[in-house]
C-alpha cells in the first residue's frame, strides 16, 4: 500500500488557500486542510474539503470531443481548437464582438481568469465576460 500527502492550492477560487490530498495507490481519495500557517489558517471551505471527488470522476472529460453527425466524438486538440476558432471568428463577423460572451471558472487561476478577459476585449472587442467565483 503506498500512501502519500501532497501540498497543493485549492482549484477552486482565487484565495489560494492550501490543502492536503491524501493519495493511496495513485488514487487522490480525500483533501486536508493544511495546518501551515497560511491565508486559509488551517481550514477549507466545502468546496475545499471536497475538491478530491472530481479527480477520478467517470463523467470528467478527458479529451476534446466535436459534434458530427449529432453525435460527439473524439477529436485531437487541434482540430478542436480549429472548430472554435473558425466558429467565434464566423459569429465575430456576422454579427460583432458583443454577440459573444465568456464565462471562465473558478477553478481556474487568477492568471487564467485575467487572460481570459484579455482575450475578450483584445481579440473580440467585447467586454461580457464573468466567471462563477463568489466570494
Amino acid at each position: 500500500m503506498d500512501y502519500k500527502c501532497v501540498k497543493t492550492t485549492c482549484p477552486y477560487c482565487g484565495c489560494g488557500c492550501q490543502m492536503l490530498l491524501e493519495v493511496l495507490d495513485g488514487q487522490v481519495v480525500n483533501t486536508l486542510p493544511s495546518k501551515e500557517p497560511h491565508m486559509n489558517q488551517g481550514k477549507l471551505c466545502i468546496k475545499g474539503h471536497t475538491a478530491h471527488e472530481f479527480v477520478h470522476s467517470k463523467d470528467r472529460l478527458t479529451h476534446p470531443l466535436i459534434r458530427k453527425n449529432g453525435k460527439l466524438e473524439k477529436t485531437t486538440w487541434e482540430d478542436a481548437f480549429n472548430v472554435i476558432s473558425s466558429k467565434f471568428s464566423q459569429i465575430k463577423n456576422q454579427y460583432g464582438g458583443d454577440s459573444i460572451g465568456f464565462f471562465s471558472s473558478a477553478r481556474s487561476t487568477n492568471e487564467e481568469n485575467y487572460l481570459c478577459q484579455k482575450l475578450c476585449r483584445a481579440a473580440f472587442k467585447t467586454n461580457n465576460v464573468d466567471h462563477c467565483a463568489r466570494l
